[in-house]
């Protein structure tokens, strides 16, 4: 008995160049608005034979070889920024600028408001520049940010300069998730993002927290300022070499030779969710009707509304992470030193998990849920075991970081099952809102006048993470159904082969428009 493959089974099978019987028609359609860039690169660059898989597999070599590591430098500095704020604490950084109440938490949850009104102009923007152009400049401003919390002596000063930060950062999952999307096929994406969104910026910034805690008391600065001015330079320097070296696209990776840039493009076509231009991003490209469908379309907003309630967690354990460990009796060096395994712990979870989604095919949403589990029981044990039982607080704690492998997995789906220049800008965009929310939501959830509890912070995780469950679950249905509607109506998709114009997987219509696509579950 034979099997019918998924279309993301399908994406393994080799497309087959554009053959000589459409080339002449389709070089009178290159300057047609609707063809992606790549599409364009395919029309114009017919020289090349078929794709052998060793060839195959050197380009994808190449590629994690040369972008992933680069894309998880630059964006574990970011985030570096981003959770800085709870080590400085254990430096001094709220008694020396006399915080009262709840304005520590808002530090913590203005950063992703500048985030929600940066992402007006990053979606503007990342249909227009080179994503990779777009992300290191970004990183150049938030970086000299960075370096200005030393200097500053208010809470209203800190309050504008986490904004800005977020406002800036605003780039960077849009931007990430194109690159991404731009050299892997569907199934090879999960694992990369586990890779590029990993939580390295624990371990990194625990790092830099025992090099400052070296500083002697008697040095000019408090140890928090030189924190930030040592993170903010190596930032800005990586992000500085950063805009040479890293590639948007398969057409400008000057790795690859003239074949294996064919190819790399070529090979994309299965994805039917076409490439990121590696430049000239004309004006008039934005389509009012792909924006309005991102906006209307459910699938979009469950994984917004998923965004939102898995990133409660992220928002409070980032901003009090290290001082519920100082709470726990450790003294500042020890706490940064403890903080380094909430690194380890999240992006080997998301390693683990990301590599089960893509192996087990179109089981995404389910292995997203099984991994809520761990959180859950981690967040058990911190709130039901005593204080005094140091081990166990430590453990459940650590615990409390596999929601961070949910969250890579969830990521993958609108970056898997979304079509479209426009569409994929937007929708990029209300996800990241999404995640911007969650992170606002959760310091708020943390009163400082509940410590070292955090009744309040407990409970709103563990509503998060069922409410996870439930939105992961309706993506299921909801996308089980659309792909059962259309077997019945357009039959099993069709795979592009030889004869046929690869061109097809690289048409700026979204996902809704194509009659053989099929929703990654």
């Amino acid at each position: 008995m034979t099997t019918r493959k998924s279309q993301e089974d399908k994406a393994d099978e080799p497309v087959h160049p554009v053959s000589s019987a459409h080339h002449g028609e389709i070089l009178k359609t290159v300057g047609d608005p609707a063809l992606d860039e790549a599409a364009r690169y395919i029309a114009t660059h017919d020289e090349f034979g078929p794709m052998t898989p060793e060839t195959e597999k050197e380009i994808v070599k190449k590629v994690d070889f040369y972008v992933v590591p680069l894309l998880l430098l630059i964006a574990t500095l970011g985030a570096v920024d981003k959770v800085q704020i709870g080590t400085a604490s254990l430096y001094g950084f709220q008694e020396d600028n006399d915080f009262q109440g709840q304005e520590y938490s808002w530090l913590g949850s203005v950063l992703p408001v500048g985030t929600l009104v940066g992402l007006v102009p990053a979606s503007y923007l990342v249909q227009r520049v080179p994503p990779a152009k777009l992300l290191c400049s970004a990183s150049v401003c938030w970086s000299i940010l960075t370096i200005c919390y030393a200097p500053c002596r208010s809470w209203k000063g800190f309050m504008a300069l986490r904004f800005f930060l977020g406002f800036l950062e605003a780039a960077i999952t849009p931007t990430l998730t194109m690159i991404i999307a731009s050299f892997y096929k569907k199934e090879e994406q999960p694992p990369r993002n586990a890779l590029v969104f990993a939580y390295f910026s624990s371990i990194l910034n625990g790092f830099f927290a025992f090099v400052v805690g070296k500083i002697p008391d008697s040095a000019p600065l408090a140890k928090w300022q030189y924190l930030y001015i040592m993170t903010g330079t190596i930032n800005i320097l990586v992000s500085v070499i950063m805009f040479f070296v890293l590639p948007d696209s398969p057409m400008n990776a000057r790795f690859y030779t003239p074949e294996q840039r064919f190819h790399a493009v070529q090979r994309l076509a299965a994805n039917r969710t076409g490439i990121a231009g590696n430049h000239l991003h004309r004006r008039g490209t934005w389509k009012w009707d792909q924006a309005l469908e991102a906006v209307l379309d459910i699938r979009v907003w469950l994984i917004v509304l998923f965004n939102v309630v898995i990133n409660i967690p992220n928002g409070g354990l980032q901003t009090f992470g290290s001082i519920i460990i100082n709470d726990l009796g450790f003294s500042p060096l020890e706490s940064s030193l403890l903080t380094m395994p909430f690194g380890v712990v999240a992006t080997g979870g998301a390693w683990a998990f990301s590599y089960i989604a893509a192996q087990w095919r179109n089981r995404r949403t389910l292995v997203a849920s099984i991994a809520l589990l761990l959180p859950i029981l981690g967040t058990a044990l911190v709130y039901g075991l005593p204080r005094d039982n140091i081990p166990g607080q430590m453990v459940g704690l650590y615990f409390m970081y596999f929601y961070w492998p949910p969250y890579v997995v969830g990521i993958s789906l609108p970056q898997a099952n979304t079509s479209g220049r426009t569409k994929k800008s937007v929708t990029y965009s209300l996800v990241t809102i999404g995640y911007a929310a969650g992170n606002l939501i959760g310091p708020q959830t943390f009163r400082s006048d509940q410590a070292p509890k955090y009744t309040a912070g407990v409970v709103a995780m563990l509503a998060a993470y069922g409410a996870s469950m439930l939105l992961l679950g309706a993506y299921w249905a909801v996308a089980t159904w659309e792909n059962g509607r259309r077997d019945r109506r357009y039959g099993k998709p069709q795979l592009i082969r030889e004869g046929s114009s690869a061109l097809e997987g690289f048409d700026d219509k979204t996902d809704k428009k194509q009659d053989s696509f099929r929703y990654t579950t």
